[in-house]
């Protein structure tokens, strides 16, 4: 059974903090590159960051030099540390497995006031 769980996620001011957790089931953990995804209201949802298995990373543009994904491969979790934040990083953050499956967890609300 596939599992994700993303906690970690709150109000924050601009220029602010958080970590964000994602405790995934080890059937899609353990060989899988994982990823952090967002959807801000009235948009699509986006990727952010991919972690691969062997711990290779890759951030699009609009996060790169703030946020720092990670994972625990003992814990089956992942991990996205983000530093000054904006308020266009507003959004519901999810994780999942890259490409993603078609199967979401009920994903973590960050809000970032101005």
């Amino acid at each position: 059974q596939v599992q994700l769980v993303e906690s970690g996620g709150g109000l924050v001011q601009a220029g602010g903090s958080l970590r964000l957790s994602c405790a995934a089931s080890g059937s899609i953990f353990n060989s899988n590159a994982m990823a952090w995804y967002r959807q801000a209201p009235g948009k699509e949802r986006e990727l952010v960051a991919i972690i691969t298995s062997a711990g290779s990373t890759m951030y699009v543009h609009a996060v790169k030099g703030r946020f720092t994904i990670s994972r625990d491969n003992a814990k089956n979790t992942v991990y996205l540390q983000m530093n000054s934040l904006k308020p266009e990083d507003t959004a519901v953050y999810y994780c999942n497995v890259w490409p993603a499956l078609d199967y979401w967890g009920q994903g973590t609300q960050v809000t970032v006031s101005s």
